[in-house]
């Protein structure tokens, strides 16, 4: 029987209340189904050849923190690229570790339905990326299709609850306006989420 891999092209420990609360280190996984015209990690993911740990290879590599995660309410959040493409993994490492471990995950949720109730268990919290609402502005900014984000986060708030989900919402230059972000701010309300956080993108010339 083959062990689970993650494909780990970023590790990034001791952050602070950035990707969840307390102290968290950010494990990046490799492979993501959408291709957003600002993605911060485009790069990453081009250049940085993937290091393939197993679930116990991880747990070692992260359990050197355990003491900031128990003391900060702290723990594990898995990034990307897109987290739950490694949905499995992600469940079998929860198993473990310690139970006042928190596990985060960031998602575009543009997987397959198997992939949020396999994790819904296993995950403590989700951060969504929404990108918008709006399906052309969503389907022109990323490539994807927003009505699989929506059904899977009404899949998401129904199975683990509004307290578990937080939705970013995101003010891209050249693709939304602020009165969209405002209307899927509207939106995302009357679907039933709690926790929405509005930000702008800054962009950089990064060649």
């Amino acid at each position: 029987m083959n062990e689970l891999r993650y494909p780990l092209v970023g590790f990034d420990r001791l952050r602070m209340e950035t990707d969840g609360e307390g102290v968290t280190t950010l494990v990046a996984g490799g492979g993501c189904p959408l291709s957003c015209h600002y993605c911060i990690n485009k790069k990453l993911l081009a250049k940085a050849p993937a290091e393939h740990v197993t679930v116990s290879e991880l747990y070692k590599r992260v359990s050197i923190d355990d003491l900031y995660f128990r003391a900060t309410g702290g723990g594990v959040t898995f990034g990307g690229g897109e987290s739950l493409l490694h949905a499995s993994f992600i469940k079998e490492f929860r198993g473990l570790c310690p139970s006042e471990w928190n596990i985060y995950a960031e998602t575009s949720l543009a997987v397959p339905r198997e992939n949020i109730l396999c994790v819904c268990d296993a995950v403590d919290y989700f951060i969504v990326d929404c990108k918008d609402m709006n399906p052309d502005i969503y389907h022109r900014y990323t490539g994807g299709e927003e009505n699989l984000m929506e059904e899977n986060l009404k899949l998401l708030l129904d199975s683990c609850g509004p307290e578990r989900v937080r939705v970013r919402v995101p003010l891209i230059p050249g693709y939304n306006t602020p009165e969209d972000q405002a209307k899927s701010a509207q939106s995302l309300r009357e679907m039933g989420v709690s926790k929405i956080e509005l930000f702008n993108y800054v962009i950089r010339d990064t060649e």
